[in-house]
């Protein structure tokens, strides 16, 4: 018959279980990672946009697209420089899947109009219609 000492308890210290602690630095690592994707700017960096006092932030949609324009008439779409055929080709097949597909066209502020024409007829050309552009707003 043994005896329940407890003094032979009392005597273990606090033990740190790394089962679960693996698994919540794991949680953790994913859910950053997953975090960091899903947040990646799809801007180019090399574009300066208009300024504009009357400029309202809106809040993105997961799904939008957006294409970017250099000051060169260069279309830019997720990090790709797209011929306007390719452009094309790409928003026809998200128009047919996404029918109501919101794009924002980020044009540099020196780009001529003839290339944000150009994107704007491509979108029309396959039923894209909800289009917005990126500004900066400015204080008066």
């Amino acid at each position: 018959m043994s005896r329940y000492l407890p003094e032979d308890y009392q005597k273990q210290g606090p033990t740190i279980q790394m089962a679960p602690l693996i698994d919540i630095v794991f949680l953790t690592l994913v859910f950053f990672m997953t975090l960091s994707v899903f947040n990646q700017q799809e801007a180019e960096l090399s574009i300066s946009v208009p300024k504009s006092s009357e400029a309202a932030e809106a809040l993105r949609s997961p799904g939008e697209i957006i294409i970017n324009i250099r000051r060169s008439g260069d279309i830019i779409v997720n990090q790709k420089k797209l011929s306007p055929e390719e452009l094309r080709h790409m928003l026809g097949r998200v128009s047919r899947l996404f029918p109501d597909q919101p794009v924002i066209i980020r044009a540099d502020e020196r780009a001529y109009h003839k290339f944000i024409v150009k994107v704007l007829d491509i979108c029309s050309s396959v039923n894209i219609w909800n289009i917005s552009f990126a500004t900066i707003k400015t204080d008066r």
